[in-house]
Formats: C-alpha cells, sequence, structure tokens
C-alpha cells in the first residue's frame, strides 16, 4: 500500500481475523477514549481514503483507520450476508478490543456508517459521525417508512453490481477507457465534478484492494419472481445490505444515545433519493426494462428515510446535527476536508483546536423535516 508521510500500517491479530489498521505514528496509544477516533471506510474502498483526513486531525487526539474484511490490507474472509453488517461490526470491535480500546467515537463512511450503527446497536460508542450513510433500513427495495415491497428483496442485492465493474476490479483495471472502470466510476460517483486532487491514482489503488472472491464483493444472487427477476443471495458484501437482513433503525430505541453527525453531499449520486444505484429508479428512467411502476417498485427514498429516523432519534432525547453540503457529492471528507474537519471536532467534543477554521458560509445546515 502506498501510504502518506506519518501513516504507519499494522495487522492485528484477532480471534475472528487478521485486520489492517492505519495509524498515525506520532499517536499515543495510553490516549483517553475520549479522544480516540475510529474510521470506518465504505464499499469498494479501503482504508486508504482516510490519509488526508488522518493528517489533519489535530496530533494531541488517537486516530485509527482500519480495513473491513475483504478490503485493504485485512483478510479476505467471505462475509454471511444472513447477518447484515454484523461480520464486519463485529470485526470493528474485535479489532477494538486487542487494541484496548472499548470505547470510541466512530466515523463511518457509506457502507461504513451502516457498520458503525450496527456496531452502537451492540456496544457503547462516544458519537457517529455518518458521512453519505447507508439507509437505516438497507439499500434498495423499501418504502420511505422502511416496510419491504417484496418478500424477497427483488431488486436488491449483489445482483445489482455490474459485472463489467466487477470484471475491471479484478483485473486491477487502473485506466478510464470505460465507464465501468474504477477510476471512471470515481470521478462520475464518488465525488462531484468539480473535485479535483493530485491522489487519485491512490484512491483508484484503495478500490482496487477490494476482494472478488466468492463471499466478497458483491455476492451471490438467486431468481425471483418479481421484478426485475433477481434477489440477494447469503453470502457477499452487497447482499449484507439488502432490507431483509439489514435494518439499524433501532438505534432510535438505544436506552443511551451517543450525539450523531450526520454531514452529506447535495450531489451524492450513490446514496440518494433518486440513486443510480437503485434498479427502482432505474426502471423509473426507463434505463432497466419492464419498470412496473411506482406503485410496485418505487425509488427507495434513502435521504429521507435517513433524516426519519434521526429526527425520531432526536425525539426520543438524541442529539443530531445534519450538515448537507452544496456543490459535493459522497465524499465529504475528500471535497470539504474544512468543513468535515470542523464538524467532526465539534461532533466529538474537542476544546483544544483554538486554530481549527470555522466552516465556510457556503456550508448548508439544513433544518430537520416537519
Amino acid at each position: 500500500m502506498t501510504l502518506f508521510d506519518g501513516i504507519a500500517a499494522r495487522v492485528i491479530e484477532t480471534p475472528r481475523l487478521a485486520v489492517n489498521v492505519l495509524e498515525r505514528k506520532g499517536d499515543d496509544a495510553s490516549t483517553p477514549v475520549e479522544r480516540t477516533v475510529v474510521l470506518v471506510h465504505g464499499n469498494v474502498s479501503s482504508s486508504l481514503f482516510w490519509m488526508e483526513l488522518m493528517q489533519d486531525l489535530p496530533h494531541d487526539l488517537r486516530v485509527l483507520a482500519v480495513d473491513l474484511r475483504g478490503y485493504g490490507g485485512t483478510e479476505h474472509a467471505p462475509v454471511d450476508a444472513t447477518r447484515g453488517v454484523r461480520d464486519f461490526s463485529d470485526d470493528l470491535y474485535a479489532t477494538l478490543e486487542q487494541l484496548g480500546i472499548p470505547t470510541a467515537h466512530l466515523v463511518g463512511w457509506s457502507m461504513g456508517a451502516g457498520v458503525i450503527m450496527q456496531y452502537a446497536l451492540d456496544h457503547p460508542v462516544l458519537s457517529l459521525t455518518l458521512e453519505s450513510p447507508l439507509s437505516p433500513y438497507g439499500f434498495g427495495g423499501t418504502r420511505r417508512d422502511g416496510s419491504r415491497l417484496t418478500d424477497d428483496d427483488a431488486g436488491c442485492g449483489a445482483g445489482t453490481a455490474n459485472p463489467e465493474f466487477v470484471e475491471r476490479l479484478n483485473d486491477r483495471d487502473t485506466t478510464d477507457e470505460a465507464q465501468t472502470s474504477p477510476r471512471t466510476v470515481f470521478r462520475a460517483h464518488y465525488v462531484a465534478s468539480t473535485y479535483t486532487t493530485t491522489h487519485e491514482d491512490l484512491w483508484v489503488e484503495s478500490m482496487l484492494t477490494t476482494s472478488t472472491a466468492t463471499g466478497n464483493y458483491p455476492g451471490d444472487s438467486v431468481a425471483s419472481e418479481h421484478w426485475p427477476g433477481m434477489a440477494p443471495g447469503a453470502i457477499g458484501v452487497v447482499n449484507s445490505m439488502a432490507p431483509r437482513y439489514f435494518d439499524v433503525s433501532g438505534i432510535v430505541h438505544l436506552d443511551v444515545k451517543p450525539p450523531i453527525l450526520w454531514i452529506h453531499g447535495v450531489l451524492d449520486a450513490i446514496v440518494s433519493d433518486t440513486s443510480f444505484y437503485d434498479f427502482n429508479y432505474l426502471g423509473q428512467l426507463g434505463i432497466v426494462p419492464g419498470w412496473p411502476g411506482a406503485d410496485v417498485a418505487p425509488p427507495q427514498e434513502m435521504v429521507s428515510q435517513t433524516r426519519d429516523v434521526l429526527d425520531a432519534y432526536t425525539a426520543a432525547g438524541g442529539e443530531v446535527t445534519e450538515l448537507a453540503l452544496d456543490d459535493t457529492g459522497h465524499s465529504p471528507h475528500l471535497e470539504r476536508p474544512a468543513e468535515f474537519r470542523h464538524a467532526l471536532l465539534e461532533v466529538i467534543g474537542y476544546v483544544g483546536h483554538p486554530h481549527d477554521p470555522a466552516p465556510p458560509t457556503e456550508t448548508i445546515i439544513l433544518p430537520s423535516a416537519d
């Protein structure tokens, strides 16, 4: 792996599997948990995506980034999708236990946000930062209230993954010659079109660490009697987010509610009420033929579902801050690093940052829905 200055990698042997962790070389392992931040990446990525943020956070914090199973330098153990994302969250717990970290501030990006919400259902946490989070009801196949459209989650899971994209991951394609190449997907869907970086090769390298072995990305698919004719199987990453297996809306009922930061981009093409990764929305657009209509297969209102659950969390006594960033896609920590850093420090209650910049005025803070 290509690592930035000041970042080191080591493998933590846990009873579950060997887990790769990135750390900052100067961080103190005895730092109190109140100043410990753990970063969890999303699908088709790895801990490498966090290195800019790791460098930028104050050095009296302890900051770690963990590779999930099947990504980065972590063992490529298969994912039991019938457990939702619990394989990932249980791995995270085992890793932190080996490191002597009983609790921490957790930051999760996309699928990683689903992982840390599941973690919070099972273990105490100090705060949750949800970046472009997977809906609490899973990915695809649900109505606004979270109820499932079919008994087998037709149109969700591994069958929605583009086989050419999977093949290019497997072939470690670094070109931009096709719409399905990882580099093109990064440019088109991970970030807004205005984003520029000198680290694109590294972000593509991170994407290419994704294991396409059986049981990892994307997983298996089964036939369905419902449109569009396929449904999630029982193994693999994408299936772990299907609503039949994944539902973390129970965070509303936590007895001890950690403060939550929800930060997302207005131009997110992946997690959206009109997501280009939702087969029902693609059917509505005519991209997937035979769409049976909004009464049968409505697009999933992902952002609205998250807002509904977090509004309920607030009503039940929790504290939620929402930042919706204009001109920003799926990766606010890359696209708007100053705003992301400031908001993160606020939610973890960091008081030693007199030189931390205030968020620029173009940041939009949206009120909760009525």
